[in-house]
């Protein structure tokens, strides 16, 4: 039987390393700003297929239209496509900051996450090491209890 003596449920509440679990995304969520929360929203539809999409279309129309429509009816002629590639570098150039600033929020809520896990995972090590030395403990008593009644039941037959 191990020496170490096991805690009880109290003392495991009171330990300094028993920390409170706390809903880390809750309290990420509560942290950012207006903005800082509208970048996290930017951030999570251009990184989705529906947001590749319309790109595509958006591009595949506009190239498709003034590469094949009509002459009179071509608004940014082939094969410059000025105002395609203006108005595709004002997106590039407004989302990129706007997506590195999503993904820095990601990036801190997934490590706040990661903190609160082995939070968990230490506190869940200690219970366990705990419940362990309790039964460990039973089972010692246990058996000291069975030994000392074989002990007296063979005293008996004698």
């Amino acid at each position: 039987m191990s020496d170490k003596q096991p805690l009880t449920h109290e003392e495991l509440k009171k330990d300094k390393l028993h920390k409170e679990i706390r809903n880390v995304n809750v309290e990420h969520k509560k942290s950012l700003s207006r903005l800082e929360l509208f970048a996290v929203w930017i951030t999570n539809k251009v990184g989705s297929m529906g947001f590749f999409i319309i790109v595509f279309v958006w591009t595949t129309v506009w190239l498709g239209w003034n590469t094949l429509g009509p002459k009179e009816a071509r608004f940014d002629p082939f094969p410059a496509f000025v105002l395609w590639l203006f108005l595709s570098n004002v997106l590039q150039i407004l989302l990129m900051p706007l997506i590195m600033i999503g993904q820095n929020h990601q990036g801190r809520h997934a490590e706040a996450r990661a903190e609160s896990d082995f939070d968990v995972n230490v506190k869940a090590e200690r219970e366990i090491e705990t419940i362990l030395l309790h039964l460990e403990r039973q089972n010692y008593l246990i058996l000291k209890i069975l030994h000392h009644l074989e002990n007296k039941n063979r005293e008996t037959k004698y």
